[in-house]
């Protein structure tokens, strides 16, 4: 079958306009694994010393959640495992690149101008998609290759590099998918990241259960991460799951390209509700207006974090039993990451740090509604009316700390509730739990002043607070895990958020993080009060 007309055309023009951004997002994820090596070589030398590591690791809900099911202590099978976040990162990249290329083109008009010349109806969809399975496999060649020079071998490495690939595929296919579904490139963007997420709870749900010898480990299978992890690289590769992604990746484009023929240009499958006639009193501000567009994803978001610490503060006790059998090797590993406090104190340190991760996502992602409104065209009528910047963006900036701050606050009260009925002591429990979560809020404040820093002075490279926190989250969870150097511990802003429930809380670092916020957000306001609007 031919390509559509037009496409090697757009897929270079593509390319062009990502000249910057793609061989980051290529790079990056195939630098990480070779830390990994390095930290597994320094830190367990030893046969012995990597079998306890993996007795410990087994038996621990928030590694096998976050990173898969592990089945083996060889070099190779801890650092595909220690890598199993990477294709998460991989898949979500690569559906954002999608609908980059297609819906947010057209709702900037110009899908409508290239289109008027002579290219196919479907070019740009299958640019987006050569374009970003192409930089996939680029990827997945550059990882096994990176691996095949750490000395691991060779077919493993291969499988490990395919791990990547498989799953950006298939999200970019989602992706496309969600493009034709939505009715804005923001709508498309949200329903792809669901997928995305409801893949990963389904993949950790799966494992978990697997992993306990519960009956639900087949929940794995209906999730392409699941999918990704069965190829198990240096374990006995399974090689038949690449075939059933290239499958599912075509079928998804077969079906996103069904829908696209369907639906009318600028408008998709799920029409948006037609508003009323006159605006109600509660959008005659600049904040009303926020509220409205933030109210969905402040809604759903805190109830999300409450469904998701019931969940885990049930099982709290029960794992800290199972962390309790452990060799004394493999607790002082435990003591690294979880601080001072008991195995428990430990696993709960571990959730909220995690928790506090997503929660600075969700800060930059608030943060950065305000960039998403000025490219969009719609903070200019705004700022026309007497309105001014600082209002404007004062009005997204509450929600930026306040979504975070009720997000963690809902997961910590309903951690510590299910944990304090758990043990019967809910008094005590409830305190120390929400503490732990809330003492993480400095932290995240912090990566939504950096967010809002950037919008106000660099606008362009605003959305790199998303790579400044996932190098926080990788230095923190592996340096602690790894024993690497203080120094190195300390750059992740997280490393310096005290270690409850088990630690003795401690004042300064937390003033420190929120002085720096506040100077952060200032640099904000005094850079978008003097810069050009819009800014491109």
């Amino acid at each position: 079958m031919n390509a559509p007309t037009g496409t090697g055309r757009l897929v270079r023009f593509a390319l062009r306009r990502d000249r910057r951004l793609l061989p980051l997002w290529v790079l990056f994820p195939a630098l990480v694994p070779p830390t990994f090596v390095a930290a597994f070589n320094g830190g367990y030398p030893t046969a012995q010393a990597r079998q306890e590591y993996l007795e410990t690791s087994l038996h621990n809900t928030a590694f096998t959640v976050t990173y898969g099911p592990l089945h083996g202590s060889s070099l190779g099978e801890l650092v595909s495992w220690r890598s199993g976040f990477i294709p998460v990162m991989v898949a979500l990249i690569s559906l954002l690149t999608v609908i980059r290329h297609t819906r947010t083109e057209e709702e900037a008009g110009r899908r409508e101008l290239i289109g008027s010349t002579a290219v196919s109806r479907h070019a740009d969809l299958a640019a987006a998609l050569v374009m970003t399975c192409t930089a996939c496999l680029v990827l997945g060649v550059l990882s096994a290759l990176v691996l095949i020079g750490q000395g691991l071998p060779a077919t493993g490495s291969l499988a490990y590099g395919f791990e990547l690939a498989v799953a950006g595929w298939v999200f970019a296919a989602i992706g496309a998918v969600a493009a034709q579904l939505g009715s804005s490139a923001g709508s498309a963007r949200g329903i792809a990241v669901v997928v995305l997420g409801t893949a990963f709870l389904l993949r950790g749900i799966g494992d978990v259960s697997a992993l306990s010898g519960g009956r639900w480990g087949w929940l794995s299978w209906l999730s392409p991460i699941g999918w990704a992890h069965r190829l198990r690289p240096f374990e006995g590769e399974h090689w038949w799951i690449v075939a059933l992604a290239v499958c599912a990746t075509v079928a998804l484009t077969a079906v996103a390209v069904a829908l696209s023929a369907r639906r009318d240009l600028g408008n998709g499958l799920f029409a948006a509700r037609v508003g009323p006639a006159v605006a109600p009193p509660g959008l005659r501000s600049p904040l009303g207006l926020a509220w409205r567009l933030h109210r969905g994803s402040l809604i759903s978001r805190t109830a999300g974090f409450a469904v998701v610490g019931l969940g885990l503060g049930g099982i709290a006790e029960s794992i800290g039993e199972l962390m309790n059998n452990s060799s004394p090797a493999a607790r002082e590993v435990l003591a690294r990451v979880g601080g001072p406090g008991t195995v428990v104190d430990q696993y709960l340190v571990g959730m909220m740090t995690m928790f506090a991760v997503i929660a600075a996502g969700y800060a930059i992602q608030a943060a950065l509604r305000l960039r998403a409104e000025e490219s969009g065209g719609r903070a200019e009528p705004l700022l026309a009316a007497p309105v001014d910047r600082l209002r404007w963006a004062g009005s997204h900036l509450v929600f930026a700390l306040l979504g975070p701050t009720l997000g963690l606050t809902a997961f910590g009260t309903a951690t510590g509730l299910a944990h304090g009925l758990n043990t019967g002591d809910l008094g005590r429990d409830l305190p120390r739990v929400l503490a732990a979560a809330v003492v993480q809020l400095p932290a995240v404040w912090l990566f939504a002043g950096l967010a809002f820093a950037l919008f106000g002075l660099l606008p362009r490279l605003a959305a790199g607070a998303f790579a400044i926190l996932l190098v926080s989250l990788l230095l923190g969870w592996v340096g602690g895990e790894l024993g690497l150097s203080q120094w190195v511990l300390d750059l992740s802003v997280f490393n310096h958020i005290p270690q409850l429930p088990g630690e003795e809380p401690a004042v300064l670092p937390l003033a420190v993080l929120t002085a720096l916020t506040a100077a952060l957000i200032l640099l904000g306001l005094y850079g978008l009060r003097r810069r050009d609007m819009p800014s491109g």
